[in-house]
């Protein structure tokens, strides 16, 4: 996503689940109007980049939560409080080398 307007997110809060758990895998919960920005829809795979490293999560819309803010599930390398970046996950461009899509 370069050159895009990209505001950063910070995490209030982190959900850490257990191999017993019903619901597990890497989510994220954000505002509907933080996701218009990025032109993200409910149920998207997204790319979340954190200060240590990035992953794949699948985005879940939720206005309850204030714009600026989202809450994250089993995305490793984040913590609470911590500022993140969500990006739309770019699947129609050939992968550039050393870089995620």
């Amino acid at each position: 996503m370069s050159g895009a307007f990209n505001p950063a997110l910070r995490v209030v809060r982190f959900i850490a689940t257990r191999a017993t758990d019903p619901e597990r895998g890497t989510k994220v919960w954000m505002n509907q109007e933080e996701a218009r920005v990025r032109l993200l829809t409910d149920g998207e795979l997204v790319w979340v980049y954190g200060p240590r490293r990035h992953e794949l999560a699948v985005l879940a819309v939720d206005d309850a939560l204030p714009r600026g803010q989202v809450v994250l599930r089993d995305v490793a390398g984040v913590s609470p409080s911590e500022v993140v970046t969500i990006a739309k996950v770019n699947t129609d461009a050939r992968p550039e080398r050393g870089r995620p899509t």
